[in-house]
């Protein structure tokens, strides 16, 4: 795979310099000042290798953002959330990279619907669940760490932040080696991979059948404590409100909007009558 991941990373994910990565790497270490529990560095160790250069970013990625609302440590730590950001477009990208090599005859709906299925929320904290990441989360001393360290949402943002501090500490090689081992070769991959589309993609899907516009999700309300949101998403068609969903994640929410509206349109086809 050498000669692929040359290519695409000359676009995608050129590094600069290395003294840019030893310079993000020393910020994060400003930030960092408490030590990770002997038990989980040794976690880190088994599924990483060597964490010391890299302890910093990898404490950073399993820091919930409960712990930087909470008033005693708010100003001494960052949450994952940055890194979350990262791990998603290395993952995004690597998943891509596989689906294209490995299923060379299937269109692109096909294969956007299939990464979709496999970097969701769901997903994602099946695959964290396994390594039991939950475990060495770090959460806010007035949060409900049961709560979040069994929250699909948190398990998945932890999952994809692992995920970009291996990619800054050790480079893409070192990110698409744990990908492979922890999601590509995961027991319940292939039966991701063959379940059925998402609900936003058969929504689109439909749409593009009868020639209609886009779906339109909207955040229709916020409620909840910083760390632990609430968002209601609606989504709409022509001007016309099909659905709306609640959910901790924006993504989550637009998934169970485009649920309900394509209950909706099932119920109306079968009375006849057009969305």
């Amino acid at each position: 795979m050498e000669p692929f991941w040359q290519k695409i990373t000359s676009f995608a994910f050129k590094r600069t310099e290395e003294s840019a990565l030893e310079e993000r790497i020393a910020q994060h270490s400003l930030l960092s000042t408490q030590e990770l529990f002997p038990e989980t560095i040794a976690f880190l160790q088994k599924l990483t290798g060597d964490v010391e250069t890299g302890l910093p970013l990898y404490r950073t990625a399993l820091t919930h953002r409960s712990v930087v609302h909470d008033p005693a440590t708010q100003h001494l730590v960052e949450s994952n959330q940055r890194l979350e950001f990262l791990g998603d477009s290395v993952l995004g990208l690597l998943i891509s990279a596989y689906l294209f090599r490995t299923f060379p005859e299937s269109a692109e709906g096909e294969l956007s619907s299939n990464r979709a299925k496999i970097v969701n929320r769901k997903s994602l904290a099946g695959f964290a669940e396994t390594l039991n990441l939950g475990e060495h989360l770090l959460t806010g001393e007035s949060a409900d760490r049961n709560k979040i360290t069994s929250s699909d949402s948190a398990l998945a943002d932890a999952f994809e932040s692992l995920i970009g501090a291996i990619y800054l500490d050790k480079g893409i090689q070192a990110a698409e080696n744990f990908i492979r081992k922890h999601v590509i070769e995961h027991e319940n991959f292939r039966m991701i991979v063959e379940a059925e589309h998402n609900y936003k993609s058969r929504l689109i899907e439909y749409t593009q059948s009868r020639h209609l516009p886009m779906p339109l999700y909207t955040i229709e309300e916020e409620s909840g404590a910083e760390h632990e949101k609430q968002f209601t998403v609606g989504v709409s068609c022509s001007d016309q409100h099909l659905g709306t969903g609640t959910a901790r994640r924006k993504k989550d929410a637009e998934q169970l909007a485009a649920k309900e509206a394509l209950s909706i349109i099932d119920a109306a086809e079968k009375d006849e009558t057009p969305i």
